[in-house]
């Protein structure tokens, strides 16, 4: 089940090759305690490549857009989709109802364009600010965060829809089995990033922190709880806050 649990978990949120399970409840009672792992894997193809960047003198420019295609490449651009999805329902001002239906619409509107245009271009500038590998080490274990988060909020916030991909994770999840790894991990990620330099870990955590607590509150007045698409626009403020909090902390690190 352990497994079963794993391979749901990456075969859904990531686009790694994963043996054939039979999609059922049971094979997905675990899944969110390995959601984290999939932003393990970003974090470490993310390291191979600073290194790798290092040693060839690629520019910064590349390599902030090679680093913010290699999320994409992994999780096939899942949590981006409901980014959109968002922008495109945060813009229309419609009520609930409509606004969630408008989320369910595949096609990409105007706002989500300008949106997805605008993130791109941060998550790319910021990433090519990075000068160091102990910020890169750093900013790695964001992505196992975000997914802890994520997985928290999938099983104690409240689901705006009965139904959905969210639903499916986060209904037949052990919850206090799912809370408490998840809580765990969070607590070594955090301590981790402190470990690993105070003042950028206190600047990953802080941002992480921040996009969390907006996230509940926005989900809940805007659409009276938590969808599939808000759990990823969430996944990708959360990265974006963190990945720039910890850049101005190497900044000031770097000027003292």
């Amino acid at each position: 089940m352990i497994i079963k649990s794993l391979i749901s978990a990456f075969s859904m949120y990531s686009r790694i090759p994963m043996p054939q399970i039979e999609w059922k409840e049971e094979n997905r009672r675990y899944a969110l305690c390995f959601f984290p792992f999939i932003g393990a894997v970003i974090g470490g193809i993310l390291l191979l490549w600073r290194s790798i960047a290092d040693r060839l003198g690629v520019g910064d420019v590349v390599f902030g857009a090679v680093c913010t295609v290699i999320p994409i490449a992994v999780t096939g651009g899942i949590h981006l989709d409901g980014f959109c999805d968002v922008c495109d329902a945060k813009a229309s001002y419609a009520t609930k109802e409509k606004a969630l239906g408008i989320m369910s619409d595949s096609h990409i509107g105007a706002f989500a364009a300008i949106s997805l245009g605008v993130y791109l271009l941060l998550e790319t500038a910021f990433f090519a600010e990075v000068r160091d590998f102990t910020t890169m080490l750093v900013i790695s274990f964001v992505f196992v965060m975000s997914r802890a988060l994520s997985g928290l909020a999938a099983v104690t916030f409240k689901c705006a829809k009965k139904e959905g991909v969210l639903q499916s994770f986060a209904r037949p999840a052990h919850k206090n089995a799912t809370m408490a790894a998840l809580i765990i991990i969070l607590i070594l990620c955090f301590g981790a990033m402190l470990f690993i330099s105070p003042l950028m870990g206190v600047g990953g955590i802080i941002g992480g922190l921040v996009a969390f607590a907006y996230y509940r509150s926005f989900a809940y007045k805007r659409f009276g709880g938590i969808t599939g698409d808000l759990a990823g626009y969430f996944l990708q403020v959360c990265e974006l806050a963190s990945l720039i909090c910890i850049v101005i902390a190497e900044k000031i690190v770097l000027a003292l």
